[in-house]
């Protein structure tokens, strides 16, 4: 650990200067940070939006940067029980720390269910939070720093501040709504960040008793522009056709080599963006089986030179009707690859190059925080929201069923039987 404690100062193309404290610059400094340098924000975008190649690590400065000024205005406005402050001196390191555990290319390889991974990237943020380094950088917190901070960021502390790390209020959507806009070049992500930092508040839940944050009343509009730049961002952006097509390949390529032994489930944990890409590669040439082959000399090839499947079948969620998708085809499942597999040989293609996506994100719109009416009542806003004073929440299900869209991809152009295909895979609802 090099032996300084100094202040550094880091320009951010989102929120232009950001000062980090001699422990914040500790922890960036440890290899498993600057391991976020290398791990894309949002995977496979960069294939549709050339300029999304922004990285993990200026996503974690960035919610670092919120979570301190977050905290300084809710001190200068005062209220604040001085024994709660003491809770308050983690939650920067949290934010700074909450996307340590991230697979390469970020949230794709999550979509590959449990029974492949060793858990999600905040379960697995465990195993870097365990190293000497991180421990070393985290040790003038406090012994029990690191498991409190790991909590913070799985929401599971009792802090009065966690839900600036995780929640419905978190600084954490705040800064990527705003950073991937920017980066893929598209005005959806707009948020008034800097207002509804003015009206966070600790509050008292009028039934448990419990201090937590939440809003003024007059934040309202502000929270609605983050649903609705939430709501934008995925139908334009993080579920566009052409980043669902590269995540589904890449998804393809490593459930494949996992389950024919090629890598091991456990090595998913670590390895950079590139490194897994290059490793994959490296073995599937050295493998004698047909799936090493097929790794080697298609899909690889494939993903990096951007010849990513195409759409056989489209069907937006509103226009499945009085249909459903069947549970099965919603995850990684045998009998979804067992179908896959089937319209892959209907249509001359080997197995594994049809691919069937219908993503999923039921917590959109998910709201669940306090209010402080103007007349001084605190009220709690949850999935309903508040008759008169944010009516979002009612038409969110309407909303997230245009977000949703049903494709085949195939990775070679070929056309499917829209019928027949949705006969298989939808039920009556």
């Amino acid at each position: 650990m090099p032996a300084y404690s100094e202040e550094r100062i880091i320009r951010d193309p989102l929120w232009n200067t950001i000062r980090l404290d001699p422990t914040a610059v500790r922890i960036i400094d440890t290899a498993a940070f600057q391991r976020q340098r290398y791990i894309k924000q949002l995977g496979f975008a960069h294939l549709v939006y050339p300029g999304a190649t922004h990285t993990r690590f200026g996503h974690a400065v960035g919610v670092y940067h919120l979570a301190v000024t977050a905290l300084r205005r809710l001190r200068e406005c005062g209220g604040v029980p001085d024994e709660l402050w003491q809770e308050a001196t983690l939650v920067p390191y949290a934010a700074l720390l909450h996307d340590i555990g991230h697979y390469a290319f970020s949230h794709s390889l999550e979509e590959l269910g449990s029974d492949m991974l060793p858990g999600d990237h905040e379960t697995v943020s465990a195993r870097f939070f365990a190293s000497p380094e991180l421990q070393e950088a985290l040790s003038t917190l406090g012994e029990e720093a690191a498991q409190k901070i790991h909590a913070l960021i799985q929401g599971r502390s009792e802090n009065p501040f966690g839900g600036l790390v995780s929640g419905s209020l978190d600084l954490d959507k705040m800064d990527y709504l705003r950073r991937d806009a920017r980066f893929c070049g598209v005005p959806y992500g707009e948020v008034d960040v800097d207002r509804l930092l003015q009206g966070l508040v600790i509050l008292t839940d009028p039934t448990t008793g419990a201090a937590e944050v939440g809003v003024y009343e007059k934040a309202i509009s502000a929270l609605e522009s983050l649903l609705f730049a939430k709501y934008q961002m995925f139908r334009n952006v993080y579920w566009h056709h052409g980043v669902r097509a590269a995540a589904a390949l890449y998804k393809r390529i490593i459930n494949d080599a996992v389950v024919a032994k090629i890598l091991d489930a456990e090595e998913l944990v670590g390895p950079t963006d590139e490194e897994l890409l290059y490793e994959t590669a490296r073995r599937a040439q050295e493998s004698d089986t047909e799936v090493g082959e097929r790794l080697a000399t298609r899909w690889l090839p494939a993903l990096r030179a951007r010849r990513l499947p195409k759409r056989a079948l489209e069907v937006t969620a509103a226009e499945l009707g009085d249909r459903v998708v069947e549970d099965w085809a919603l995850s990684e499942t045998s009998l979804k690859r067992s179908v896959e597999d089937s319209l892959a040989e209907e249509v001359g293609l080997e197995p594994g190059e049809v691919f069937i996506d219908f993503p999923a994100k039921r917590a959109m719109f998910q709201l669940d925080l306090l209010v402080e009416r103007r007349s001084g009542r605190v009220e709690r806003l949850g999935p309903g929201g508040l008759p008169g004073l944010i009516d979002l929440p009612r038409v969110a299900e309407e909303l997230y069923t245009t977000t949703r869209v049903l494709r085949i991809f195939t990775f070679e152009r070929r056309t499917l039987d829209r019928d027949r295909v949705l006969e298989q895979i939808t039920r009556p609802a």
